[in-house]
């Protein structure tokens, strides 16, 4: 799954608030590698992980459940 647009929010508020992955990955609890992965769109985050970034970058994030109907 390709997350484009959650990848671009959170890179964008990280260089916003001139945080580097390393310091990131270090406030989130989140691994670098898993990160770097996630940055990269390589990664397939759960939605624990991207809790712990958003979290760490005073971000909220939203769920969403679409029905099929």
């Amino acid at each position: 799954m390709h997350y484009t647009k959650l990848i671009e929010q959170i890179k964008n508020r990280r260089d916003e608030l001139q945080v580097t992955q390393e310091t990131l990955a270090e406030i989130s609890g989140v691994g670098l590698r898993t990160l770097k992965e996630f940055e990269s769109g390589k990664g397939n985050p759960t939605l624990k992980t991207v809790s712990k970034l958003a979290d760490a970058l005073g971000l909220k994030l939203y769920l969403q459940i679409k029905s099929i109907e």
